[in-house]
């Protein structure tokens, strides 16, 4: 058996006092050092995490992609597993990955990972949330976009494999939280692409929400999801709805002041 590679893990954190318990439990016992990036929390999350690891964070907010790479740049090893506070690794998903670490040869830098994710109380077997996540990656030459959202993970010759085990994913307390992270998000989307001087129309933001829609329930099978399956297709149509009308607003907003300058 070859010597086993050693593994950082990062959290970023904020005002998780209610989940993240759960999740440094399935992942601490394992990793060989545990980072945690705080950007304020006020709800005890910090003293919570302390009980897991010495190296607690705490920092102010750049956006999701900044953040990340700041974490990033905290760990020590060359493998590097990025959990979010809404994630818990079951045991044979630890496991897996431990059995990886310890492989004679480990033939690509960007691991996969299924996400089993749980809309009310039951897991989504199908659609955009079912899709493997790269969580497990070496470090060298790697970095997130900077997104103030989906920010994608970049690796130089990226060559990848997908792990058999998931990765449980707690995304939503209830519908409030469903609806309101998915609006905020898009916001925060289509701030990103007015910065780098991309327009929209309204009714394009009307057609992505049949578009993204069919894209979800029919295409990618939420059908076979059920109820829930229709839910979070609704839910992604309204999210490429907002992004799209909130990037065409920002249009109108900045032709409204030039046109008053």
């Amino acid at each position: 058996m070859a010597e086993r590679r050693k593994l950082s893990c990062f959290v970023i954190v904020f005002n998780e006092a209610e989940r993240i318990e759960r999740c440094l439990q399935s992942i601490a016992p394992w990793v060989d050092q545990l980072v945690i990036l705080d950007s304020g929390s006020s709800d005890g999350t910090t003293d919570i995490c302390r009980r897991y690891t010495d190296e607690v964070h705490v920092t102010d907010w750049p956006g999701f992609g900044a953040q990340r790479n700041r974490a990033l740049a905290l760990c020590h090893h060359d493998w590097v597993l990025n959990i979010d506070a809404d994630e818990v690794a079951p045991a044979a998903l630890a496991e897996e990955i431990q059995a990886l670490m310890t492989s004679e040869t480990l033939d690509c830098n960007l691991v996969k990972i299924p996400w089993r994710t749980v809309l009310f109380g039951k897991r989504l077997r199908f659609g955009r949330y079912s899709t493997p996540q790269g969580k497990l990656f070496n470090k060298a030459g790697s970095q997130f976009k900077q997104r103030s959202v989906h920010e994608t993970l970049l690796i130089p010759n990226e060559r990848s494999m997908t792990l058999r085990s998931g990765l449980d994913h707690y995304s939503w307390r209830d519908y409030r939280h469903l609806i309101t992270k998915h609006a905020e998000y898009a916001v925060l989307s289509a701030g990103d692409k007015f910065v780098a001087g991309k327009s929209s129309t309204l009714a394009y933001a009307y057609l992505r929400f049949f578009t993204d829609f069919l894209q979800q329930y029919v295409l990618r099978l939420g059908i076979l999801d059920g109820w829930r399956g229709l839910l979070m297709a609704g839910v992604l149509g309204q999210y490429a709805f907002h992004k799209y009308a909130c990037l065409w607003s920002m249009g109108q907003t900045k032709r409204e002041e030039k046109n008053g300058s």
